[in-house]
């Protein structure tokens, strides 16, 4: 299976590293704007460069901007795309513009990220959703760099402080690098609009907390992962490029679950 990557940075490069060993996976090109220097030969600097490989799935791991300059390319040309910057479809034009594109060619993808429960959630929403609920609990590190830091003082805060409560859209666009989770469970459940989100800054969090609660006809799910970050980026759990990993190995195999 030849599979193009759009980005180079801490998801790319370990998601690079994993596909390189498995021996059915080949990396035909990485896109990335200035190129890597240890991926010189399969790096391109363009777009249709990418396409050319004829990749059989193109992977985006490169943020929000890349995914709305790429996204519909990469779909008309027939395509499967998967995406990690599912925030990016918090934007009501482009998400409509990637499904209009889907319809016509490749298929877009969506990986769970850091987050389970999704497949039971899509599952409850066929069955009748009432609610849905997200709380995302961080270290102040991984809040950084982020508008967390004008609502809440990271550097002082000595106990659990919820610095956020809106809807999922809302949060998706304020926080691109933290918050594409709450797009997932949006997409999963009842819309952007009906998913209240809880964004919470904690000093004694040890890693990405992410739990849900969910209820209507069918009873109530209740779900929780605490995950550890990534090395090369605190933002980013470490099951996110994990996430990408399943879905891939799904994506190619002959008996999926």
């Amino acid at each position: 299976m030849k599979i193009a990557v759009i980005g180079y940075g801490a998801i790319g490069r370990f998601l690079i590293e994993q596909l390189d060993a498995v021996p059915d996976f080949e990396i035909a090109a990485v896109y990335s704007v200035p190129a890597p220097p240890d991926r010189a030969e399969r790096v391109v600097d363009d777009l249709d460069a990418l396409l050319a490989t004829r990749p059989d799935l193109v992977v985006e791991c490169a943020g929000h901007r890349a995914l709305s300059e790429c996204g519909e390319a990469v779909l008309r040309s027939g395509v499967d795309l998967l995406v990690v910057s599912v925030g990016a479809l918090a934007d009501p034009a482009l998400e409509q513009q990637l499904r209009t594109a889907a319809r016509h060619g490749g298929r877009l993808l969506i990986a769970a990220g850091a987050l389970s429960g999704l497949d039971a959630l899509s599952t409850a929403r066929e069955a009748g959703l009432d609610s849905v609920s997200y709380v995302g609990k961080k270290a102040p590190a991984a809040w950084t760099n982020t508008p967390a830091e004008d609502m809440v003082d990271l550097t002082s805060i000595t106990s659990a402080v919820t610095f956020l409560e809106c809807d999922a859209r809302t949060a998706a666009l304020r926080f691109p690098q933290n918050a594409n989770v709450v797009a997932a469970i949006a997409l999963a459940g009842l819309g952007f609009e009906r998913t209240q989100v809880s964004l919470v800054v904690d000093p004694a969090s040890n890693g990405n907390n992410h739990s849900f609660v969910a209820r209507g006809a069918f009873g109530e799910i209740a779900m929780t992962t605490r995950s550890a970050t990534l090395p090369a980026n605190p933002k980013t759990s470490m099951l996110a490029p994990y996430s990408l990993v399943q879905t891939i190995k799904k994506h190619a195999g002959l008996i999926i679950v």
